[in-house]
């Protein structure tokens, strides 16, 4: 078990198909949800002015764009998303070591308050068929991957990495206890698997070592999406 003292925190994945729907989640669920993550879907949307909404009522901001393109234009689109106040912003580690370095330069740049840089390693949604389809090799294990390209980012200053809770506790023990680890693909054990297949319970995800646990539809798709919160963070608190 990760024992290290930090308290994992739970974002909520704002996956709304617009912005109406997505501001009465966020005031229905209120105080129960301080963290959201924006993804591509909302951000091409709503654009910045979903992150600028959402800061204006007190909420952080998990920027999941994962930038993948040149060294200067990903270092960029940094900055710009610095200047909203985003606290996570992701990257693709397929993208290379000075993708990865010139993305954390352009972070650092705004000092303590910048961003803290993720790289997204793997897809929840992959396996190793598919892996292996994308890379044209063999692969055993989507694990060896995850940590293989956990560690290529690290290597250049990324803050942390975003990866299945499956991989959470190989990636503690191969990165320490420095790096932030952000997992997607929680579920309730009882719950739906939707379209990930690397998927963990919130308890398991923190037993494994994850200190951000990013639960999207198994709460913004409940009927009862508070009462699903509850269950979610019940879950948490048994770790």
């Amino acid at each position: 078990m990760y024992t290290e003292g930090r308290m994992a925190q739970l974002i909520i994945a704002l996956d709304a198909p617009d912005r109406d729907r997505a501001l009465a989640l966020v005031d229905r669920l209120g105080s129960g949800a301080g963290y959201y993550k924006v993804g591509l879907e909302l951000f091409s949307r709503w654009g910045p002015e979903a992150v600028t909404t959402l800061r204006a009522r007190g909420k952080r901001i998990f920027l999941d764009l994962k930038l993948h393109d040149i060294p200067n234009t990903v270092a960029g689109a940094v900055r710009s998303a610095t200047a909203l106040g985003v606290d996570l912003l992701t990257v693709h580690a397929a993208g290379g070591p000075r993708m990865m370095e010139a993305a954390v330069k352009a972070a650092r740049e705004a000092g303590p308050d910048g961003p803290r840089i993720l790289a997204v390693t793997l897809l929840t949604s992959m396996d190793t068929r598919e892996v292996a389809e994308v890379w044209g090799r063999q692969v055993e294990a989507t694990g060896d991957e995850v940590v293989r390209l956990a560690r290529l980012a690290r290597e250049v200053g990324v803050d942390g990495v975003v990866a299945s809770p499956l991989e959470a506790r190989a990636l503690r023990e191969a990165l320490g206890t420095d790096a932030l680890l952000v997992t997607p693909g929680i579920r309730l054990a009882d719950g739906p698997r939707h379209d990930q297949r690397r998927v963990s319970t919130p308890e398991a995800a923190i037993r494994a070592g994850a200190d951000h646990l990013v639960v999207g539809r198994t709460v913004t798709a409940d009927p009862d999406p508070e009462a699903a919160l509850v269950r979610v963070r019940r879950s948490m608190e048994a770790a």
